[in-house]
């Protein structure tokens, strides 16, 4: 009741691939298990059904229920409501793309950390600045002036550097890619700027609802390429090569029928 819900642990039911539990009622439904939106059709607690607001597309509603929250929730907590805030985004993806657009909504100064320049015209156009991290003449100016940094990268990575630019005491990076290998903190950055990692996950039900409605009203869609079902193994490819842009593709679930 917290509002957490992401982090509930016992009896969780994850959308996708998630065996619904022992214990929690229903025992018929024990070992079942979720298709999320692949699903024909789907029974769920009105607790986990979120409104779309009027006149927002689905295929827009959707991504902003995986992107869209995942980079609301910290900016929500951090940043909304606070003047004068810069705010730093590592990677320009789909998630990054996000964190630009509804950090720019939230009045914040935005700053791009891409692994090479050729994405400034694509920060610019959204009034956001963009530093290659290989730069670091740039990072070095850039020490002590951020008060909040989204990490969107999955892979592996310096985090040390960033954490350089942060503001002492208040500032925080957080951690939203799920990446394997454990990172190296640098021990005596932390121990002198005061700074903060965190990592983040999604967000609860009523703050998905908020996200929606704060999107609706800012006009904040994802850039989305919609696709048919067959075709969602080539978008994977493209993902995986880091040929598919900032877009999320999205299915047109009709077109499961021509599989």
């Amino acid at each position: 009741d917290q509002g957490f819900e992401q982090h509930c642990f016992k009896g969780k039911t994850l959308t996708y691939c998630g065996a619904y539990p022992e214990g929690m009622g229903h025992d018929d439904c024990v070992g079942t298990h979720t298709n999320g939106g692949y699903s024909t059709d789907i029974t769920v607690h009105q607790r986990f059904v979120f409104k779309v607001p009027e006149g927002m597309p689905l295929e827009v509603a959707g991504p902003l229920c995986c992107a869209g929250i995942t980079t609301y929730a910290p900016l929500a907590r951090h940043v909304k409501g606070k003047k004068d805030q810069h705010v730093g985004v590592v990677g320009f993806g789909g998630l990054g793309m996000m964190a630009a657009k509804i950090s720019k909504a939230m009045g914040a100064k935005v700053t791009i950390f891409s692994r090479s320049d050729a994405k400034k015209a694509e920060a610019a156009a959204l009034g956001a600045d963009l530093v290659a991290t290989s730069d670091s003449d740039s990072i070095a100016a850039m020490s002590r002036s951020i008060d909040t940094i989204l990490d969107t990268v999955s892979e592996f990575h310096d985090i040390g550097k960033l954490i350089s630019t942060l503001k002492p005491v208040t500032g925080t990076l957080v951690l939203l890619g799920g990446v394997v290998k454990p990172f190296e903190l640098p021990a005596f950055s932390l121990l002198f700027s005061g700074a903060t990692v965190e990592g983040s996950l999604i967000g609860g039900c009523d703050l998905t609802q908020e996200m929606l409605e704060f999107c609706s009203e800012n006009k904040i869609s994802p850039d989305i390429e919609i696709i048919a079902a067959k075709d969602a193994e080539a978008a994977l490819h493209k993902l995986h090569e880091g040929v598919g842009g900032a877009k999320r593709f999205v299915i047109k679930m009709e077109t499961l029928k021509d599989m």
